[in-house]
């Protein structure tokens, strides 16, 4: 699959970024400047804020995030819903066979209990197996040896496979996502292409990213490893940190700055490790069944050639690009993670008896059962949806955070109220599906960005647009009088504002006089439909929530993480309703449209901040009960464990 950014970008672009002159300050530099804070920290937003304007520079107007579904919904009157309904999926037969044959294989060897060696890991021999069949080059083009799948393709073998082992759907989101190969299929020359595409498709190498540092982390102006040109060859000097794949002999994208740019080479790591490459390798409990280590680079050549060049931006483009691939992979291994999870509670409530009667009887049980059910099928949706836009040619950037930080989310809370729970004291047991695991349930709430974090990210992304039109034109003239505040008694402060509220209260009474118009839907269930309408009133209705909140803080709304922290989750949440109601409500599957249903309840519970009614109660326990009696079509093929210490 060929990444096309439906744009056509200016090919005698420089690519010396440092020889470009000095561009005015973003609107997030300036918003921090004159809200008070550091020289430096407003220097480094604005690193960033550049960064992210050059990623949506490399799509079309109409796929930009101001055009996104999201930005849209909040911030237009008039909408429509087909955006946020998922396309259906179509694969191809060569992708088919494919994941057939990569999950007959890795069934085959956690059934034989060969999945891992003796270090715990998974092993050489199956990942060459993999490679065989083509489940490394899922995401190369077929013209450099892969199978050119859509994403949408993809994050449904990411689902299955995730069914069967996790860390093996994890590892193949790590090398096509955020590995080499989205990085050089995106950005790299023809050259770059055909020496290192088929090497990454075939599996001869397996590839990782290696952006963070010992100091760099969500803040990526902090990085410190260099590469300086010598000859023919940069020399590369600095640290990396958690970063997964990375064992010598695969292949890398490593971040580092060139001339003072953030920019990225690909490397072939050495086979083995000398004074210039070391690893740094630690005990880590997460990901224990992959290999993550640090790297350590002294005096490290890499030859020049190696260097991806974008043509707009820089290696931050190149690295935020990829994220949102990996981001719906980490929603889409989360849908089926827990349909592992919900497997193996069906036999144990089953099994398991209080006083006499089986607790898949018990109220309690039952919820927890239909509330699985529920994340289940909006991690479904939010992935299908999102891998649709991404095939479509969004840049999806608030879609895809809403998906990682809902699907992580999501398998933490099922993987600890519900599963383990149900389980009891054999979930710590070892050889248990928790036990086992546990780290890695909870790990991906801080992969591809931290939960909380990146939710601001997505208020950033959704008030950006909006502040730089009506709110930045305001802090200029307050800067330019020297207050922070106006006093309207002062003619002057009221002349130098004029044309900026004049605008801003053109645009609030538009809002506030215009009804908000969406196109219909055929959704026929009529609980599904109920929330159909609810989250798209919301959506119309939160442009002017968050531009109130913009108008009560000003310029130290960016102070404000706890207020950007809230309106983001409840926006995030409407969007989640919305593209789940939708998924469920074409489903032929009754079990399926009564989960959609189920988690739109709470969602729409916590967003009111109200209490479940026994309508409410009714309604989930019913949905346990008969995923417990007559099971789900969705848990087809997913097969459960031993029952651990049986007592009958």
């Amino acid at each position: 699959m060929s990444t096309d950014f439906r744009n056509q970008p200016d090919l005698d672009a420089a690519s010396d970024r440092s020889t470009e002159p000095v561009k005015a300050e973003s609107f997030a530099e300036v918003a921090l400047r004159l809200g008070g804070a550091s020289a430096d920290e407003a220097k480094r937003t604005g690193v960033l804020d550049t960064a992210d304007d050059e990623v949506e520079a490399l799509f079309a107007p109409r796929y930009q995030t101001v055009n996104s579904p999201v930005h849209r919904a909040v911030w237009e009157k008039d909408n429509a819903t087909e955006p946020f309904e998922s396309l259906p999926l179509l694969p191809s037969p060569s992708v088919s066979l494919v994941v057939k044959q990569s999950l007959t294989i890795v069934r085959k060897h956690r059934d034989e209990n060969t999945l891992f060696g003796s270090d715990g890991k998974i092993t050489t021999k199956v990942l060459a197996e993999l490679g065989s069949v083509g489940y490394w080059g899922l995401l190369v083009d077929r013209e450099y040896g892969g199978s050119g799948a859509s994403m949408r393709e993809f994050t449904d073998m990411i689902t299955r496979m995730a069914a069967i082992d996790p860390t093996v759907a994890g590892l193949a989101s790590v090398h096509g996502c955020i590995g080499a190969v989205d990085p050089v299929r995106s950005f790299g020359n023809e050259e770059q292409k055909r020496r290192f595409l088929p090497k990454l498709a075939d599996g001869r190498t397996l590839s990782a990213f290696a952006l963070t540092e010992p100091g760099a982390g969500s803040d990526l102006t902090a990085l410190k490893t260099t590469a300086v040109l010598d000859g023919d060859e940069y020399v590369v000097n600095g640290e990396k940190l958690f970063i997964t794949n990375a064992i010598p002999g695969r292949t890398i994208g490593l971040v580092c700055m060139i001339d003072n740019v953030p920019s990225v080479l690909i490397v072939d790591l050495p086979g083995k490790t000398d004074e210039t490459f070391v690893l740094n390798s630690y005990d880590i409990y997460a990901l224990r069944r992959a290999h993550n280590n640090g790297l350590i680079f002294r005096n490290f050549r890499v030859p020049k050639e190696n260097r991806l060049i974008p043509l707009q931006g820089d290696g931050l483009t190149i690295a935020y690009h990829g994220l949102n691939l990996g981001r719906v992979s980490l929603c889409a291994n989360a849908a089926g993670t827990m349909r592992w999870m919900l497997s193996e509670m069906l036999p144990w409530a089953a099994y398991r008896e209080t006083y006499g009667l089986a607790i898949e009887r018990r109220e309690l049980i039952r919820r927890r059962l239909g509330r699985m059910a529920g994340m289940i099928v909006a991690c479904d949706a939010l992935s299908a949806w999102c891998a649709g836009l991404l095939d479509q040619g969004y840049r999806g950037e608030m879609e895809c955070i809403i998906a990682k930080i809902f699907g992580s989310e999501m398998q933490k809370e099922a993987a600890i109220e519900l599963f383990m729970k149900t389980h009891g004291g054999r979930s710590f047991l070892k050889g248990h599906l928790f036990g086992d695991n546990v780290h890695d349930f909870l790990a991906p709430c801080i992969y591809e960005g931290e939960g909380e974090v990146l939710g601001m990210a997505f208020f950033k992304s959704m008030v950006k647009n909006h502040g730089k039109e009506y709110f930045e034109p305001i802090g200029q003239a307050l800067h330019t009088l020297g207050v922070s505040k106006p006093n309207p008694l002062n003619p002057a402060h009221a002349w130098a504002l004029r044309r900026p509220l004049v605008k801003y209260a053109g645009w609030f009474a538009r809002q506030s006089l215009r009804a908000a118009r969406w196109t219909d839907t055929d959704v026929n269930d009529p609980d599904l439909r109920r929330h159909v309408r609810f989250a798209r009133r919301y959506l119309s209705a939160s442009g002017m929530k968050v531009s109130s909140a913009m108008r009560k803080y000003q310029l130290k709304l960016a102070d404000r993480q706890c207020r950007m922290s809230a309106l983001s989750l409840d926006i995030q949440s409407a969007v989640v309703m919305l593209v789940t109601s939708l998924y469920a409500g074409r489903s032929s599957d009754a079990i399926t449209r009564a989960a959609g249903d189920a988690i739109c309840r709470e969602l729409r519970l916590r967003m009111q901040g109200g209490k479940p009614s026994d309508e409410d109660f009714r309604h989930i326990t019913g949905l346990g009960a008969q995923i417990a009696e007559n099971g789900w079509s969705a848990l087809d093929g997913v097969q459960s464990g031993k029952i651990m210490m049986p007592y009958k």
